[in-house]
């Protein structure tokens, strides 16, 4: 069996996900229990428990998914797709339980100067940031306004120079590679979050470049999380992983004697409304009660990932050099048997 570095891992002939990889304990663990590890960090000069950023969809944060997470140490972007920004911009008070704000490409610039004054942080929410317009606006928003900046999504690290040239203080990985996100099938477009993340962290060491990584999609489970921050990710972006907890805007549906969460793609027909080009879909997803033990849950893993890593804390993590390729059979083993 080969052990791969992040170089190696990049340089594969293939295109890799998260089920293709698997992080190898390589030495003896000092680590007694989980206790002793920590798993804070600072994202955008914010201060994290917990390395987890919520996606914008209109599914997934609204106001109480934001102020839950920020409580717990986490980041929540408000998605732009309903009432949801509306009522942050008209009830200031909500200033001080709120992190971060997703903008479209026309936003109108009275709402920018408004979410400037607030002090937080502007997610410039679209599918592609390897694109002129998006470059523009995030030069405009950070020359006039000077706030954190996010943007997105890139597949790779080709782009990363102009990003950060545009003043992008972050930028979300990942095309084509959320649950309900259909870009690929229709586009052609994207490929592995695995090879997303090395290609990106590595243009950005080689270049050394100031800018943020956030690992957006394809995340499905504590253990994916922990290879994302090993491969070079600051924090991930989850979507489906939270979505169908209490504080997603949307109502509890009954079905079948079960209780079930809308879940949608912020390309989808849903949110679009019109009969246009979709590249997103709808689901239901099952309710999972209160985010706190989605969160919780992810804290746990990726604490016992470090005690299995002898890593004490995330920098330690990020520091791993050592991934193994699972053949399909290998991955499957892995699975639990019922």
């Amino acid at each position: 069996m080969k052990v791969y570095t992040k170089a190696e891992l990049n340089e594969y002939s293939l295109s890799l996900t998260y089920d293709d990889i698997s992080l190898i304990p390589h030495e003896v663990s000092e680590i007694k229990s989980r206790s002793e590890v920590r798993t804070d960090t600072k994202f955008l000069n914010r201060k994290m428990n917990v390395p987890v950023v919520s996606s914008p969809m209109d599914t997934v944060t609204g106001i109480d998914m934001a102020k839950t997470l920020k409580e717990m140490g986490c980041i929540g972007i408000l998605n732009r797709f309903d009432s949801s920004l509306d009522t942050f911009l008209n009830y200031p008070k909500t200033e001080n339980t709120i992190d971060a704000v997703s903008v479209g490409l026309y936003t109108e610039e009275d709402i920018l100067e408004k979410l400037a004054e607030l002090g937080v942080i502007v997610c410039i929410d679209t599918a592609n940031a390897s694109n002129r317009e998006v470059l523009n606006m995030c030069e405009s928003v950070k020359k006039k306004f000077n706030v954190k900046t996010i943007v997105g999504n890139i597949a790779h690290g080709a782009t990363l120079k102009d990003l950060v040239n545009a003043g992008a203080d972050a930028v979300r990985i990942g095309i084509g590679g959320g649950s309900v996100c259909t870009t690929s099938v229709q586009t052609g477009i994207g490929i592995g979050q695995v090879s997303s993340v090395l290609d990106v962290f590595l243009t950005r060491e080689r270049e050394n470049l100031k800018i943020e990584l956030i690992a957006d999609g394809g995340i499905k489970s504590p253990g994916d999380v922990a290879k994302a921050l090993a491969l070079g990710a600051d924090v991930v972006m989850l979507g489906r992983m939270l979505a169908g907890t209490k504080e997603t805007p949307g109502e509890v549906i009954k079905y079948s004697d079960q209780l079930w969460k809308k879940y949608r793609g912020s390309a989808s027909f849903g949110v679009k409304m019109k009969s246009e080009f979709i590249e997103g879909e709808e689901t239901m997803v099952p309710y999972k009660g209160t985010v706190r033990n989605v969160i919780n849950t992810i804290s746990d893993g990726l604490k016992s990932a470090l005690s299995y890593m002898n890593c004490k804390n995330l920098q330690d993590l990020r520091k791993i050099d050592a991934f193994t390729i699972l053949s399909n059979s290998s991955y499957i083993e892995r699975l639990p048997k019922k």
